[in-house]
């Protein structure tokens, strides 16, 4: 578990299963140390009202999904699902069963330049029950989320520290 300061107030947060550190490898179960851009919110408009935030918002569809194919042109990108061309693409869905991506910050991790291999789908979404590990994001509690969603601006920047 960590701690993301916002405003002079700690919110406890789920990390990956493996800590932080600056050498992020895809799978390897590590939230990228370093400063990361807030792109967008990705919400469900299914499971509640938009969020109040000044950011750009998207809602989530049912067929979106997020490339974390190392070997496929659209890595660490937003796709459709399902995904063609005649092999099988890895990739995480956005649409889920549970809560978690509800509420989705898209961070700038690996996008200028995107690098094969140097991880893939990195947000800040919902925690688990308990704030289990991640596969490597950052997970708040919903209440802590929307009140943070409601102080951010276009240009906000997440800080991870290695650990």
């Amino acid at each position: 578990m960590g701690l993301l300061l916002c405003a002079g107030q700690g919110l406890p947060v789920a990390i990956g299963r493996s800590g932080t550190a600056f050498d992020k490898r895809e799978g390897d179960g590590r939230t990228p140390a370093g400063t990361w851009r807030i792109r967008e919110l990705r919400y469900r408009a299914d499971h509640g009202p938009r969020p109040m935030t000044r950011l750009p918002c998207r809602r989530t569809r049912p067929a979106d999904g997020w490339c974390d194919d190392r070997t496929d042109r659209r890595y660490n990108r937003p796709v459709t699902l399902p995904l063609g061309g005649g092999r099988p693409v890895s990739h995480e869905r956005m649409w889920r069963a549970d809560d978690l991506y509800d509420l989705v910050l898209v961070l700038d991790h690996n996008s200028r330049p995107r690098v094969a291999g140097r991880g893939s789908a990195v947000f800040i979404h919902l925690a688990r029950p308990g704030f289990s590990a991640t596969e490597g994001c950052v997970a708040l509690r919903r209440a802590d989320l929307l009140r943070l969603l409601a102080r951010l601006r276009p240009g906000a920047r997440l800080v991870v520290e290695p650990g």
